[in-house]
């Protein structure tokens, strides 16, 4: 089991991933797991979220716009993006948001 992402106080960011993937999704797994190193090496990564179960979701977290821009820019990660809407997903999604407040135990 994954764990829930530990995240700062807030202000921060979300930026959530919702996919379908294609019938031909030969090497996804791996790519995904290439992008999930990748993004948690960037400056300003929080953490990550992740399930699928006919719908993906994917939540990453990160300190503010400018990371996320970094991260959109990255090279691999392009590429991976590229990939994606090519290859292997049927639909997708992307949102930012500002995590104004949060709380759990």
């Amino acid at each position: 089991m994954t764990p829930i992402a530990s995240t700062p106080k807030p202000p921060y960011y979300a930026v959530i991933f919702t996919s379908l993937l294609t019938e031909d999704n030969n090497g996804y797994g791996d790519m995904a797991d290439k992008m999930l190193t990748l993004a948690a090496a960037q400056p300003g990564f929080l953490g990550v979220e992740s399930a699928r179960e006919g719908i993906g979701i994917t939540v990453s977290y990160w300190a503010d716009l400018e990371a996320i821009n970094n991260w959109k820019a990255n090279a691999e990660h392009g590429e991976a993006q590229k990939l994606g809407r090519e290859k292997w997903y049927a639909s997708f999604k992307t949102r930012i948001a500002k995590v104004e407040r949060d709380y759990g135990f």
